[in-house]
């Protein structure tokens, strides 16, 4: 099982060294790459102003702000719902610089969680052209209407199927989902059995080999295992 966490965050700024901090933060769990429902969502007071330009990205105020925990208040909460996952982020080294920071000042340890940046794999996978998550999403035709304002849960939401479709589309989704119902039926109803076609390839075995392995199991005496496989699958076995 492959545990991931799509996320983000939204700030007061763009230098967590130079007194901005986290206001938002979104988390979409996924398991083997699909979405399991699971969330986290926090707002989180940052203790400062807010800056005009950062209010017109996220438009979260100073006022709404205000009677929100403290990262310190919600940081067990944040590393619970993480745990050791992989996280999945859009530009990863500013989230992550934000989220260590805040860390070190709520007197706790840095984050080792393994992480995966979309930005960097989307330019992997489309060199030279623009790799923003609107312009992603408008590459791969996902609805990002409601993406009004910036916001932390939207974002991870968009994010997580934004992901999907870098690393292989859909077809990841069909193949576990195959996958899964082939487990399910296989433990609770016996063997699944083999699809058939419409209509049976031709026999790839000539006749004297069909005959020379009848006679090599004739050998065996008609007690053997291979005998009463033969005996099944023979033309009389399947006329009755």
């Amino acid at each position: 099982m492959k545990r991931e966490i799509v996320l983000d965050t939204e700030t007061t700024g763009l230098d967590p060294l130079n007194g901005d901090r986290i206001v938002e933060i979104g988390c979409v769990e996924l398991i083997n790459h699909l979405p399991t429902g699971k969330h986290l969502h926090l707002y989180i007071n940052p203790q400062r102003s807010m800056p005009e330009e950062a209010f017109r990205v996220h438009g979260l105020s100073e006022e709404f702000l205000s009677d929100k925990p403290l990262f310190a208040q919600v940081a067990q909460e944040f590393s619970d719902f993480i745990g050791d996952a992989t996280l999945v982020i859009h530009n990863a080294a500013f989230d992550i610089g934000f989220l260590n920071a805040e860390l070190q000042r709520a007197g706790r340890a840095a984050l080792t969680n393994q992480v995966i940046d979309t930005v960097m794999v989307a330019r992997n996978v489309f060199p030279g052209a623009r790799v923003s998550l609107d312009a992603l999403c408008k590459t791969f035709g996902i609805d990002n209407s409601k993406r009004v304002l910036h916001g932390a849960l939207l974002d991870s939401e968009i994010l997580a199927e934004v992901y999907l479709e870098l690393i292989g589309g859909r077809q990841v989704g069909f193949e576990l989902v195959a996958e899964s119902r082939v487990e399910i039926s296989a433990t609770s109803a016996g063997p699944v059995a083999a699809a058939q076609r419409p209509t049976p390839l031709p026999s790839r075995i000539s006749e004297a080999e069909r005959l020379a392995h009848e006679a090599f199991i004739a050998a065996m005496g008609p007690d053997s295992l291979w005998a009463k496989y033969a005996e099944k699958d023979s033309p009389e076995a399947a006329v009755a």
